[in-house]
């Protein structure tokens, strides 16, 4: 597996960041028995850059916190991307820093926990999964939970107990 990270933030990314986005990357992998080598990016971004890449991929003109772009759909018969490595081509999150750090506040949880968040969902998105209505949301953030529990990133009131 490959995980390209571009920190386009002015937030300090070190390799500690790295191993939680690895590890909540490899989690939902793991945990959605996807077994085929696959590439994914992963850009730390800012409000301005987000909600740029937002308003031109999306028409919405507002900073979000997270964005992922698949590269499949998963529809039967479907020939995936690989890269030079013969690596499926999964897609790219794109995490915004400073919504990050501000849901982290809201929510009552550290930031470790957010970015695994905002990782395990859109690695859900870049798997197929989608939350256009009631049945696919609950689906969706059912298995964010799990996935998240089984990696370790528990909000903060779930480690006391």
């Amino acid at each position: 597996m490959t995980i390209y990270i571009d920190n386009r933030s002015t937030f300090l990314w070190d390799e500690y960041w790295e191993e939680v986005v690895k590890k909540a990357v490899q989690t939902s992998l793991l945990y959605e028995n996807f077994e085929q080598k696959c590439e994914i990016s992963v850009s730390i971004v800012t409000n301005e850059e987000i909600q740029k890449i937002n308003k031109a991929f999306r028409n919405v003109d507002s900073i979000t916190d997270v964005l992922s772009f698949p590269q499949l759909t998963f529809e039967e018969g479907e020939k995936a991307d690989v890269n030079e490595k013969g690596e499926i081509i999964l897609g790219d999150i794109i995490i915004c820093m400073e919504r990050a750090k501000k849901q982290a506040e809201e929510y009552g949880h550290c930031l470790e926990r957010e970015i695994a968040f905002l990782t395990v969902h859109s690695m859900l998105h870049l798997l197929g999964y989608d939350h256009m209505d009631i049945q696919q949301e609950k689906e969706m953030f059912f298995r964010q939970e799990q996935i998240l529990q089984q990696a370790g990133f528990l909000r903060e009131k779930e480690e006391g107990q």
